[in-house]
């Protein structure tokens, strides 16, 4: 059974978060005190409800996109915050290969972590933003074609992409992926009524699209002693034995985040919990 806090959340404090559009945690929204009444209430009912389907999400970014010029929305933080930590693992994998690495924003919605990587990167990178929502996609895709945001590394590139994450073996192939990043997908997938199942099968495709040496990171506001124990039950029904390890990211805005890592095999980032 899934730990009771991932859906320890209430409509008020969802509310507050999306006009406060800032990067918030999921499951402490009920703390939130500084926002703006929201009044469309059908909308958020919505997306407490229903967080694992695509009209929902279409709906919350057509309304977002709806406010004017176009802006980033970032659950949890931005990437600033981790790419201390993101720019040294691609770092490290560079090493073993001479072509770009691989890697999938997954969930991406309207962040900016894919962009920002792709901007910043030394190494050569091809990154996929990749969102169940098309209007996300289409967001994201008309900003950067408006921006025309040159790459670190003259060799890298970036595309968007509109997919279902728990059927990545449709865009795919086995062993193609170096980087998979999940900043709140599966925060997101947990809290829908039927998203748990969905959060699992998931996983399991992400082991079999990722290389031997590839991750998959969870960046997550969820406590070490609840999400380890899910993930390695997940792991133990995949098909490809993986190492879940994990590292705190530190505090913001006073709630501690993590990064989990899911790999094929065990890695220098972070250390058994």
């Amino acid at each position: 059974m899934l730990p009771v806090f991932w859906n320890s959340f209430t409509y008020a404090g969802l509310k507050k978060m999306l006009l406060n559009r800032l990067a918030v945690p999921l499951r402490t929204l009920p703390k939130l005190t500084r926002a703006h009444r929201w009044h469309h209430t059908s909308l958020t009912n919505e997306l407490i409800e229903n967080m694992d389907k695509k009209a929902t999400w279409d709906r919350f970014y057509t309304e977002n996109g709806s406010k004017g010029q176009f802006k980033n929305f970032e659950w949890f933080f931005g990437f600033h915050s981790v790419q201390d930590l993101i720019l040294p693992v691609l770092h490290s994998m560079a090493y073993s290969q001479s072509g770009p690495l691989n890697i999938l924003d997954m969930g991406c919605g309207t962040s900016a972590l894919g962009p920002c990587i792709y901007r910043t990167s030394p190494c050569a990178v091809k990154v996929t933003c990749a969102d169940l929502s098309s209007v996300a996609v289409k967001l994201m895709q008309n900003h950067a074609n408006s921006t025309s945001v040159q790459p670190c590394n003259p060799s890298s590139a970036l595309a968007f992409l509109e997919l279902d994450c728990t059927q990545l073996r449709g865009y795919f192939g086995a062993r193609s992926l170096d980087l998979i990043l999940d900043k709140g997908t599966t925060d997101a997938l947990v809290r829908s009524k039927e998203g748990q199942v969905k959060a699992g099968q998931m996983v399991k495709q992400c082991l079999q699209v990722l290389k031997p040496s590839g991750s998959l990171l969870q960046f997550s506001d969820e406590d070490p002693d609840a999400r380890l124990v899910w993930l390695e039950r997940e792991v133990r029904g995949a098909t490809l034995a993986a190492d879940v390890g994990v590292q705190e990211l530190g505090e913001l805005r006073g709630v501690s985040y993590f990064c989990y890592q899911i790999s094929s095999r065990t890695s220098t980032l972070v250390q058994k919990y």
